[in-house]
């Protein structure tokens, strides 16, 4: 039921107050200038009173211009200018007031005006119960509070709370946004608005759309659930709960947080984080993964902690990634881990730090740091500083393998073609003939190139003096063929999106 919390708290407000019913008073005419007494038209019970007319009924004060008084049912039908005073904090206005002293109830009708000290409530038919010191209309009313003003179809107000609950079409005007709502509760105290059904706000630089949740007007923080979500110029945040502060640009998510980044085709899931909008900038922790996301390929990557900046420098505004402890990243054509990584969108940079590891196809990739530089959100290279070293399995128990300081492996159509090593070059592997292992091909240089096809080393071009031995295939055994610090990290490679999440 659309309503339910709204008809709860109205139950429990009836059932609090009418328990504090009082003995029924009489209604007291305390002034009129004429008093007509017409029984043929009026009949015995009833008096026209006219002139500045004045009743009083329990601490209230009813005026008019002119008034139908029956004393016996203890009731008074007043026209123009109708006044009707409640103590020190509320006014009553209408065109006219049916008023029941036995049941303390009002029925206001046309130009009605309720006046609760800086609150005004306006509508067309207004009923005011005295008992519970509730007024509540039926076709459209208006309450305005300062700078909030709130329209609905039909609406209670509940004097002593202080609280305005709005039913069905409601409509929250600030000078900052516009609330739409199915059904809301609005203090005048403390311009605290609680949500009970779909609701949208509106503003200048954003949209928010709930299902439940509230909104201080007064101090501008507020909290969204069920269904939550956030729209800015840039970007998107979901959440089943939403915590605001519009006047900070500064927000937390909890529980199946996401956010869109359609500028930089970014995705952010988890389930929780904290986002400021200027300058743009999130947090996401709990099962946190980044997306990159396009129509071919998307990155996807995990680490226990992401972090997303906006960054300015003399080139222009950029967006940059941050990922720390236990990194996975998985992309049909690579994958990786490392510790921490950073994914700058100024130059198309990811670099991973702290033990990385990249698979390009058949082949494994570390070093100190390793930066993949993309292109059309491809991998176009990719550069190995210091420890560098490349591996691919040639069987179950031999290995290819490149070493050197500092290597740049270029990739086209998404396989590694061209590798350069620069310092400390080593090479291990395997030439065939007619698919016939032929021997161990172990090599040294400073620096060289070395091409390959499919996979395979096809050519190797030995930029300064090598030192070069081909074995023969059985001469050293397997192990004796794996450089100094080989390591072979098949069981941690992510094979599908999901192995993002292993350890």
């Amino acid at each position: 039921m659309k309503n339910t919390k709204i008809f709860i708290f109205l139950l429990f407000y009836l059932k609090i107050f009418t328990l504090h019913a009082q003995e029924v008073k009489k209604i007291e005419l305390l002034n009129a200038d004429f008093i007509d007494y017409d029984e043929q038209l009026l009949g015995k019970e009833i008096k026209r009173l006219t002139g500045n007319v004045a009743f009083k009924h329990d601490n209230a004060v009813l005026k008019c211009d002119s008034a139908y008084f029956n004393s016996l049912r203890n009731n008074v039908v007043m026209y123009s200018h109708v006044h009707i005073n409640f103590g020190d904090t509320i006014d009553l206005w209408g065109d006219s007031i049916r008023y029941y002293g036995n049941t303390k109830i009002a029925q206001v009708r046309n130009n009605v005006k309720l006046k609760n000290k800086n609150a005004i409530l306006t509508t067309d038919s207004m009923n005011y119960d005295r008992n519970l010191n509730m007024g509540y209309y039926f076709n459209w009313g208006k309450i305005k509070d300062g700078d909030n003003s709130l329209v609905s179809k039909w609406g209670y107000y509940f004097a002593l709370l202080k609280d305005f609950v709005a039913v069905k079409n409601v409509i929250l005007t600030n000078p900052k946004y516009h609330m739409y709502s199915d059904s809301l509760r609005y203090n005048i105290q403390t311009e605290l608005t609680s949500f009970y059904g779909p609701s949208k706000i509106v503003g200048d630089s954003n949209l928010i759309y709930c299902e439940n949740g509230w909104y201080n007007t007064k101090t501008e923080i507020s909290q969204f659930n069920k269904n939550a979500y956030l729209i800015s110029k840039a970007q998107t945040i979901k959440a089943d709960s939403l915590y605001y502060d519009r006047n900070k640009g500064y927000g937390k998510a909890y529980k199946n947080v996401e956010i869109i980044d359609t500028s930089a085709n970014i995705i952010l899931l988890g389930n929780f984080g904290y986002y400021y909008e200027s300058p743009e900038q999130a947090m996401l922790t709990d099962s946190a993964v980044f997306i990159n996301f396009n129509n071919n390929d998307s990155l996807f990557l995990h680490a226990d902690t992401l972090r997303t900046n906006t960054l300015t420098d003399s080139i222009g505004i950029y967006k940059l990634t941050k990922a720390y402890n236990h990194v996975k990243l998985f992309k049909t054509d690579m994958q990786g881990s490392c510790d921490s990584l950073t994914y700058s969108f100024r130059d198309s940079i990811i670099k991973l730090f702290n033990m990385p590891v990249m698979w390009s196809e058949v082949h494994q990739l570390t070093a100190k740091i390793i930066e993949i530089h993309t292109k059309n959100n491809e991998a176009d290279y990719i550069v190995l500083q210091d420890a560098a070293f490349i591996i691919s399995q040639e069987d179950t128990i031999r290995f290819n393998q490149i070493k050197g300081k500092n290597m740049i492996g270029y990739i086209k159509d998404k396989e590694l073609m061209r590798i350069e090593v620069d310092g400390n070059g080593e090479s291990v592997y395997f030439p065939k003939d007619n698919n016939e292992l032929i021997g161990a091909n172990k090599a040294e240089s400073s620096k060289m190139t070395i091409y390959l096809d499919e996979g395979k080393v096809s050519k190797i071009l030995f930029l300064t003096k090598p030192t070069a031995v081909l074995h023969p295939i059985d001469e050293l055994p397997a192990t004796d063929l794996l450089l100094a610090n080989f390591h072979w990290y098949k069981q941690i490679r992510p094979m599908k999106k999901e192995d993002i999440f292993s350890k």
